[in-house]
């Protein structure tokens, strides 16, 4: 009896495994630790004190370290984790994340990758969201119960992708073709990779832009990411559970 309890649940993964889902990825996100040449400046220091840590082991964050960041490569696309959490946020308490129909990927300005694991509760206050990705930094893995809830990988976006082998990758840029979520979202089928960026201003890098298939852009103004991640997803929700 026990073996067929087994075998009856094997059998469940696989099909559970089998189904197709998409994928989204947040590119080249405003979330990494206080890089080395920045970490003696007084105003990373004294942050770091206040929080009582090292000045390697805290987010790069513009909101302490303006001065500090006055002049750094990619200035604009950088040091703003709270964007990058306000998007995880909007991607991770949808039906379609919930019910596993969408992995989660955030690829971060300094080439490193987050996985997510299935139904992952990310903390709604930032301060404990930022205690929680300094860990992931620290610790690789964050596990629960021995499932993996989070874990981070040394990879770059070209990596991640060839990784996820997406049947199409669609884009959002104000470099893009002007086009609707709704229209977009029709377009979505199973194994599509959906590539929004994680940064505050700019465009996507070319080593990124190159490897979109597809680049829209919505409207004539430029949205921050969380914004066109809540829209998106919901018009593509309404194109599968309603």
């Amino acid at each position: 009896m026990e073996f067929q309890n087994q075998a009856g649940m094997n059998l469940k993964n696989k099909l559970k495994w089998s189904i197709k889902m998409i994928s989204l990825i947040l590119s080249e996100s405003a979330l990494e630790l206080v890089p080395s040449e920045l970490k003696h400046h007084p105003s990373v220091i004294s942050h770091a004190r206040k929080l009582g840590k090292y000045t390697s082991e805290i987010l790069l964050d513009n909101s302490w370290h303006f001065a500090a960041m006055k002049g750094i490569k990619n200035e604009m696309k950088r040091g703003r984790p709270d964007l990058v959490h306000f998007s995880i946020l909007e991607a991770t308490t949808i039906p379609l994340y919930l019910q596993n129909k969408m992995k989660l990927f955030v690829h971060t300005i300094d080439d490193k990758v987050i996985y997510f694991g299935q139904n992952v509760h990310v903390p709604k206050s930032y301060h404990r969201f930022e205690g929680l990705i300094e860990k992931l930094y620290q610790e690789k893995k964050i596990i629960t119960n021995n499932d993996v809830l989070l874990e981070i990988k040394e990879k770059t976006f070209p990596e991640l992708l060839d990784e996820i082998n997406p049947s199409k990758v669609i884009g959002f840029s104000t470099k893009g073709t002007p086009n609707s979520y709704e229209k977009i979202a029709a377009e979505i089928s199973d194994d599509t990779c959906i590539v929004i960026g994680g940064f505050q201003k700019g465009n996507f890098s070319d080593s990124i832009e190159n490897k979109i298939s597809t680049l829209y852009s919505i409207g004539n103004e430029s949205f921050e990411g969380h914004v066109v991640v809540a829209r998106m997803l919901y018009e593509y929700e309404k194109t599968i559970f309603m």
